[in-house]
């Protein structure tokens, strides 16, 4: 009953972020464009079937901590296969140079899959850190795919089983691990066992959703913290935090 009462919420709270972009535009706030220079770039990518707007409480708390917040267009709605879209991402990223203090990539669901990917097949080529990506904080990853990604028919969704190849090879690629923060809730419907990684920096947040978890303070503070490991400093470094 309980659970059933998460999943109720989070479709509400999915369904309003839907409609946000046509009371807020479709494009990112300008504001966005400004931030510290000494703070890294932070890479808006969403899950599937999402539009950036998803992510718009996260980006909001992040420009407001100092950083500069910029979306990756090009993704559609994000149901092309992984590697694919890993690739899209890369051309998308490269348009514009990276800034000296480098890139971090903050992904929700299937995009932080896709970011994986793209620092997996950078890490192979051994081409470093190209575009400046120091790393990535994934919200709500199904890093070991879904179970319950057997519910629906959609093969783009069915690409998430965890018996899938790409999910299977993503899962043993454990050489960049270190280089992601990944970030879940006490409880998600779409990824009920969970998206804890080893290697990487894990940290549980007491919120509860798939989507939901995107606008709680307490994500936001998460993904603050993550950025902050992520280019060397303590989240107190930053200009401010969310309240």
């Amino acid at each position: 009953m309980a659970r059933g009462w998460w999943w109720a919420r989070d479709y509400v709270y999915a369904g309003i972020r839907q409609l946000a972009i046509v009371v807020q535009g479709w494009n990112p706030p300008a504001r966005w464009r400004r931030g510290r220079e000494d703070l890294p770039e932070v890479l808006l990518l969403p899950g599937i079937y999402e539009h950036w707007s998803f992510l718009r409480p996260l980006g909001d708390a992040l420009n407001g901590a100092g950083y500069r917040v910029r979306v990756v267009h090009g993704m559609g709605t994000n149901r092309r296969g992984i590697a694919e879209t890993a690739k899209r991402l890369g051309r998308a990223i490269e348009r514009r140079p990276a800034p000296d203090s480098g890139r971090v990539i903050v992904a929700h669901s299937k995009g932080g899959l896709v970011a994986k990917q793209l620092l997996v097949s950078e890490a192979d080529a051994s081409a470093g850190e190209p575009h400046g990506v120091v790393g990535l904080v994934a919200v709500a990853t199904p890093f070991a795919g879904s179970r319950m990604a057997r519910l629906i028919l959609d093969p783009s969704v069915r690409a998430l089983l965890p018996s899938d190849e790409t999910i299977v090879l993503l899962g043993r690629a454990a050489s960049v691990n270190a280089r992601i923060v990944s970030v879940f809730g006490r409880f998600d419907p779409h990824i009920p066992d969970g998206s804890l990684l080893e290697g990487a920096t894990n940290i549980r947040v007491p919120v509860s959703g798939h989507f939901r978890i995107l606008g709680a303070v307490e994500t936001h503070r998460a993904v603050l913290e993550g950025v902050a490991r992520l280019d060397g400093r303590s989240p107190t470094d930053q200009a401010g935090a969310p309240g």
